[in-house]
């Protein structure tokens, strides 16, 4: 059976690793190279790294921080925020990113993750979904530029495409529930496993073990991403995977 990954999220912004509530009230949680560093040493099983405000702003992802990233950190991490060419994703590859994640450029020009995909393999692409639910229609709209801008697109929709033009991975983020510790929403992240085949990542809700637990089941999902619990020290990495693992979910120790 293969093992559930476990991935803190840092969201990073002027240099530093921030975290706010669905989408803002950003809040200082310290420097996101020595938060890297010590979630490895706690067992984290891959680390994320995004540049929450490199799109918006229209500029390109922290390259010099990249590079110290990796030369400090030893597992495997992936970078995103403001890639919108070839150029940007090899950038980021060759300071030593394991893999890089399209958001907003892959909205807008979907044959991006074709043409980094097919120039160094699906499994350098993650495809980062941030997605709202709306009542008014029952839909998941795709949004873009941090969560700022609402598109056109459907999370199942879009998800199957990725899919099909080379991603290696979907990183799903729930927009309602980012920040608010209530939980994942399972039965989104259970349907979305129904429609594509490569791994899901699940974003957005994580409080405690509880939750994680729910979305490595319930929700089918391969890996699940978390900021606040460990950012806040509710709860480490290590002691995260030894009560997954109490409960027979598969996890590296």
């Amino acid at each position: 059976m293969v093992a559930k990954r476990i991935i803190p999220c840092l969201d990073v912004r002027n240099g530093r690793t921030v975290k706010g509530i669905n989408f803002g009230q950003l809040r200082d949680v310290g420097s996101a190279v020595e938060l890297g560093k010590f979630y490895a040493r706690e067992g984290a099983d891959e680390l994320m790294y995004l540049d929450i405000s490199a799109s918006l702003e229209e500029r390109r992802t922290f390259t010099s921080l990249v590079e110290q990233i990796a030369l400090d950190i030893s597992i495997p991490f992936t970078v995103g925020g403001g890639i919108s060419s070839i150029d940007d994703a090899a950038r980021l590859l060759d300071v030593g990113a394991d893999k890089i994640s399209l958001n907003t450029a892959a909205v807008s020009n979907p044959s991006l993750i074709d043409k980094i995909a097919g120039k160094y393999g699906k499994q350098f692409v993650v495809i980062a979904i941030d997605a709202r639910f709306e009542v008014e229609d029952g839909l998941w709209h795709v949004t873009t530029h941090g969560g700022h801008r609402t598109t056109d697109r459907e999370l199942f929709s879009w998800a199957c495409e990725a899919e099909q033009r080379g991603a290696g991975e979907i990183l799903f983020t729930s927009m309602n529930h980012d920040g608010t510790r209530h939980g994942y929403p399972c039965e989104v992240f259970a349907a979305l496993s129904e429609q594509v085949t490569i791994p899901i990542i699940a974003s957005g809700g994580a409080g405690g073990a509880e939750d994680i637990a729910d979305v490595l089941t319930r929700g089918h999902a391969d890996a699940a991403l978390a900021a606040s619990i460990f950012h806040y020290g509710e709860i480490s990495v290590g002691e995260l995977k030894r009560r997954l693992a109490s409960q027979g979910i598969p996890v590296r120790i």
